[in-house]
């Protein structure tokens, strides 16, 4: 990963107001598996700060399934606990038995935030190709909230653009903002404003969305909507957050 921001995180530290954006995380060790690499994928799960690499709590999920070749499959009872930046998550190995792409997806139980005062549920899922078969990549899965690839997560060169569309109930958002967070997993990556952590965008008419990488590694897109229903803290009705996140991995050029 080459390394192109210009400062360092301290100095957000040192004003007390760095942005903290949440995302649910499912991480593949590869996204396009080979025959070479084996006939198996290795995932983590974690809620975190992907910049800041600060974890949160994960309680064992209410959903996790993969989907391939129009099958979905419940996983819920193959997760294993894990020790995540610190924090409760969950891993898993899961065999490839066929080529084609696997869509892995995880609905959390809600998540209390206090500094936000709501609920999150971040509907979280990526993509994985078996095989060398791209069969399947623009999969969409009817969850509450999702993002549909219109660019094929995967198999992309840092800096090519990711396009997709924010569905809510079935429904496209028309102006729907989108978060955009890197995965700083060496704590290599640094900015020169607290700012630039979580990048924003927003989606045009038709619910469709557009962004480039400046550099290669995990990419997570967040499109945040409030639900029409409230969830009870300690006796009051509080707001609901859902997000619909993916995770797209962007490959270094090497030229």
């Amino acid at each position: 990963m080459k390394s192109i921001f210009t400062s360092t995180l301290a100095i957000a530290a040192l004003t007390g107001t760095t942005a903290l954006a949440h995302y649910g995380m499912i991480i593949p060790n590869d996204p396009m598996i080979s025959q070479e690499d084996g006939r198996s994928v290795q995932l983590t799960m974690s809620f975190s700060h992907p910049f800041e690499l600060n974890g949160m709590v994960l309680d064992a999920p209410v959903s996790f399934s993969v989907t391939h070749d129009g099958e979905t499959t419940d996983l819920l009872g193959d997760l294993v606990g894990a020790e995540v930046m610190g924090q409760p998550g969950f891993t898993l190995d899961y065999p490839l038995a066929r080529p084609g792409t696997y869509v892995f997806a995880m609905e959390p139980q809600p998540y209390w935030e206090p500094a936000e005062d709501s609920y999150i549920i971040h509907y979280t899922k990526t993509y994985v190709s078996a095989f060398d078969d791209d069969e399947g990549w623009d999969t969409e899965l009817g969850l509450r909230t999702e993002i549909v690839p219109l660019s094929k997560p995967f198999g992309l060169w840092e800096g090519n653009v990711f396009q997709g569309i924010v569905m809510l109930e079935g429904e496209p958002v028309p102006y729907a903002e989108v978060e955009v967070e890197y995965y700083n997993e060496d704590l290599e990556a640094t900015v020169p404003s607290e700012l630039m952590i979580t990048q924003t965008v927003k989606a045009d008419e038709n619910g469709v969305f557009t962004y480039a990488t400046p550099t290669d590694g995990w990419w997570g897109f967040a499109a945040l909507n409030t639900a029409p229903e409230t969830l009870a803290f300690e006796g009051v009705e509080k707001a609901v957050e859902l997000g619909a996140v993916i995770w797209v991995r962007f490959e270094e050029w090497d030229d």
